[in-house]
């Protein structure tokens, strides 16, 4: 017994080596940490069973028959995220660039299967040179079968990638498929097609951060969620993220216990939101007034800031939030705002997590560009995406809900629960300007001072519609409520929804216009 256990624990020491010690040191020095470090900051300590320690490749080809190292590039297994178990693969970059054949593959295929039948995240940490082009179909066929799983895990149990190294042809697609992104600044990037296939084709000059980088998918592409500044970083935003889901679609977010008073008033909030309809405010300090210790998890900040989504809590209790930025683009929706909210919508109502929608909305962005672009059919993933939402979901209409964009923001037409409206609210088709030299252009051209007509129309507008008290009255508006007491309020909202039950007619999928 003696002897093969000394056999036992060469095979281990031969795996955990990788790629040798001098690719170990490489990847140190351009700042990365090795896929065995990454999973130990991961996983809570000595939590972590690796499946598939000692498989290889088959290869035969391209002299790969005397090239083989135990675990063939990627670290597979599952163990416990503060004290939730998770599994994960990180690819181990030392080996073979990370490159992925069919074993590796498999290895990959194994966990994801694993973490479909027993209910838990799937945490992926990419760190790969592409598919292994010794191995030809056999490795695109590798990339095939985890795309298939990522699909089918799909609103099952969460799926987390993070990229922190090369990510480039077909292998980007997962991360694509996954629910949250996360890349490194620096040392990861994401493409198709790489800066020299770039080059020859269409004779554009550029590099890998400048075509891929990590802040050009947060700021620009949309493809990631969040820009870190290192490896330990990003290990330490998944832990975070993954406080606030739950470990699959069955299970409701975990509850974590607050000192913060549910009763709070936030007296802030009359002079955060301006009672002039014309002035900005940061939405997020609306946000941070009225949920638990003041804490917001924002997701995709860098990217269509004119819609901010993140999770927080209140009461102890997960929720999502969806507010309008009058910051930026005085918060009009605009294509890449719709696309954004929509999937975030589509994330929470899958995995149960309660939606509060802060409402200041002067329209959908007008312009050539927004509808060459396809406004229409992206705006209506949003609609879509709030009407087919099942999960408890209240509203809080701070300002302005003009147009067909206060029915899109979770309005009561669209199965929002409870809506609620500061009395700044303004609840019409369009601002009062615009309805007046509409509604009253004949009365204005034939008044003898044009002007001061316009005028007193515009205020007879304003005291008709400007307000929420047409939209109470017809019950469309719920509760019209002092700002203050934002916070006691919807805590209230989602105590009498907690065991809320509704469901969509039967179906197969429905057919979101993509």
């Amino acid at each position: 017994m003696k002897d093969k256990i000394a056999v036992l624990e060469e095979k281990e020491r031969e795996a955990e080596a990788g790629g040798g010690e001098a690719r170990i040191e490489k990847q140190h020095e351009i700042g990365k940490l090795t896929a065995r470090e990454r999973i130990d900051l991961l996983l809570d300590k000595n939590s972590f069973v690796e499946l598939d320690k000692f498989v290889v490749h088959r290869c035969t080809d391209f002299g790969m028959d005397s090239k083989k190292f135990l675990g063939d590039g990627v670290v597979t297994g599952y163990g416990k995220i503060d004290g939730r178990q998770a599994f994960v693969y990180a690819q181990d970059f030392t080996v073979f660039g990370g490159s992925l054949g069919m074993v590796h593959g498999k290895k990959i295929c194994k966990v994801m299967d694993l973490a479909m039948q027993v209910g838990s995240p799937i945490v992926g940490l990419n760190d790969s040179g592409g598919a292994r082009i010794q191995e030809g179909v056999e490795s695109l066929g590798g990339y095939g079968e985890i795309f298939c799983r990522n699909v089918l895990a799909s609103g099952v149990v969460p799926q987390i990638s993070a990229v922190m190294g090369p990510c480039a042809g077909g292998a980007v697609y997962s991360p694509a498929i996954t629910d949250f992104t996360v890349m490194v600044r620096n040392t990861s990037y994401m493409f198709i097609t790489g800066p020299d296939v770039i080059k020859a084709v269409t004779h554009e000059e550029v590099n890998s951060e400048e075509l891929g980088g990590a802040m050009v998918h947060n700021a620009r592409s949309g493809v990631a969620h969040f820009a870190v500044e290192d490896d330990k970083e990003c290990i330490m935003l998944i832990k975070e993220l993954l406080s606030f889901l739950p470990s699959n679609n069955m299970e409701d977010p975990p509850r974590t216990p607050t000192d913060d008073p549910s009763d709070r008033r936030a007296t802030a909030l009359r002079a955060i939101v301006p009672e002039n309809p014309n002035k900005p405010y940061d939405v997020k300090d609306v946000i941070n007034a009225v949920v638990d210790e003041g804490y917001f998890f924002e997701v995709q900040e860098h990217y269509a800031q004119n819609i901010v989504i993140g999770f927080a809590r209140m009461a102890g209790r997960v929720i999502a939030i969806v507010g309008n930025q009058p910051n930026i683009l005085a918060g009009c929706l605009d294509i890449d705002a719709s696309v954004k909210a929509g999937r975030f919508v589509r994330f929470c109502d899958c995995f149960n997590i309660p939606i509060l929608t802060f409402e200041d909305v002067p329209g959908f962005l007008p312009g050539t560009s927004q509808e060459w672009g396809g406004i229409i059919k992206h705006g209506a993933k949003l609609l879509y995406a709030y009407s087919e939402a099942t999960v408890p979901r209240v509203t809080v209409i701070t300002r302005k809900a003009y147009g067909g964009a206060y029915d899109v923001m979770s309005s009561k037409h669209v199965r929002g629960d409870i809506v609620m409206a500061y009395p700044t609210a303004e609840i019409a088709v369009m601002g009062s300007d615009g309805a007046v030299n509409i509604i009253s252009r004949a009365q204005i051209m034939q008044a003898e001072d044009p002007e001061a007509e316009r005028a007193r129309l515009i205020e007879e507008y304003k005291e008709q519609f400007a307000n929420p008290y047409r939209a109470a009255d017809l019950g469309f508006v719920d509760e019209v409520i002092r700002p203050e007491d934002t916070r006691p309020r919807v805590i209230s909202a989602f105590e009498m929804l907690d065991g809320k039950k509704q469901s969509n007619p039967p179906k197969k999928h429905g057919n979101i216009p993509l």
